[in-house]
């Protein structure tokens, strides 16, 4: 049978690896925190109509590929956990800059301010997550633990998007935004405490570095997988731009579903089922929420999306892995964080541009993007991987 199980290292889960995946959840949730708490922020302090929003979320995506080219050079230029502690103090003072804007109770803040402030951050996150994922954490195991270390550090990241814009809204109700921006800034600094207490060898350069590569950026031949996961995101961050404090905890159970499901439910299943299991509920999700109009039935909906995003993202993320050869898996790490944190940018922001033309279609078009991802899953996907992986 054509199955694919993650092995269980108990000697993986050693103090230093704790440390990076914990790192890696905080450094989400400083990010996470802002999927719903900036909008509101947006809308209610600084007049911002839903067109300029949906374009402050939406252009975080683009910022996550500014830095992508110069990875591989400053990785090997200088020490790789000291280019990811710099990328997240540039993180944290992007962060303080809407602490200045918000201080500014009395004035409305021009777009452009925060579209460059959102654009930045999207780059100080893009490269922190690539250095982080791409070589940090399997610099901390064996060399036979590295896919199982992908795999897991990955779903702690997974965790704080339920975690960060559920600890974001209760935040802004119990405080208001500036003590939400402070908290999006603890956490990133704590992370980067928990990374700089973790000692990394030495290793030296190649002899010829090259200031723009695609190394530890983007996997040249995971085109396909990298479009059929983004159709995936797209739909999964126009749902979450729609969920409340209590669908985002839910959103939690969902996850935890979703890792028991993983274990024992598809333990020796095909390896198709995974993706496609993961879609029909995600669709099931999309059709609630269209066809369900009461509280039940939305937190039934968070849960069922949960199990989605959990199945999915750690299904895809083995993909880009054995999609590439020896030396490229830091690069598939990275080229699948940019198709899974893109597809979530670009979602919440278009939901935030259509809300005004189109309220009623917006879910619609989420269940089109998942209908059309499960025929390009099933179709052309699946077959070209079977083909193309290398592992």
């Amino acid at each position: 049978m054509n199955s694919q199980n993650t092995p269980v290292h108990i000697k993986l889960w050693h103090r230093e690896f704790w440390q990076m995946a914990v790192a890696n959840l905080l450094l989400s949730m400083s990010v996470y925190m802002l999927i719903p708490v900036l909008p509101l922020w947006l809308a209610s302090e600084e007049n911002f109509s839903a067109t300029e929003i949906g374009l402050s979320m939406g252009i975080f995506a683009v910022g996550l590929y500014l830095m992508g080219p110069f990875v591989s050079y400053l990785v090997q230029r200088y020490r790789r956990n000291i280019v990811c502690l710099w990328a997240i103090v540039a993180q944290v003072v992007t962060l303080a800059l809407l602490l200045y804007i918000n201080s500014k109770r009395m004035e409305f803040v021009d777009l452009w301010l925060v579209l460059v402030e959102r654009l930045i951050l999207g780059a100080a996150f893009g490269m922190a997550q690539m250095v982080l994922s791409s070589t940090l954490i399997i610099d901390t195991c064996e060399s036979y633990q590295r896919t199982e270390a992908n795999h897991s550090a990955s779903w702690f990241g997974r965790f704080a998007l339920s975690l960060g814009p559920l600890a974001g809204l209760l935040i802004l109700h119990l405080w208001d935004f500036h003590i939400v921006i402070f908290v999006a800034m603890g956490c990133a600094f704590l992370s980067l405490l928990l990374i700089s207490a973790v000692t990394f060898p030495f290793r030296a350069p190649e002899e010829h570095i090259h200031l723009f590569s695609n190394d530890r950026f983007m996997l040249g031949q995971g085109g396909v997988l990298f479009v059929n996961l983004l159709l995936i995101t797209l739909a999964i961050g126009i749902m979450l731009s729609r969920m409340d404090a209590v669908a985002y905890g839910i959103l939690m159970v969902g996850f935890l579903l979703a890792l028991l499901a993983q274990r024992f439910m598809f333990k020796d299943a095909e390896l198709k089922s995974e993706v496609v299991t993961g879609l029909i509920l995600l669709m099931a999700a999309q059709l609630i929420i269209l066809t369900q109009h009461t509280q039940t039935a939305s937190y039934i909906a968070s849960a069922f999306t949960g199990m989605a995003t959990g199945i999915i993202g750690s299904r895809f993320l083995l993909f880009f892995i054995k999609l590439s050869r020896h030396c490229q898996r830091g690069t598939s790490q990275s080229t699948f964080m940019l198709a899974w944190e893109t597809g979530l940018a670009l979602g919440v922001g278009l939901s935030y541009l259509l809300v005004t033309r189109m309220p009623y279609r917006i879910m619609w078009m989420a269940l089109a993007l998942s209908i059309a991802a499960l025929v390009m899953y099933n179709v052309f996907t699946h077959g070209w991987f079977m083909k193309h992986k290398n592992r």
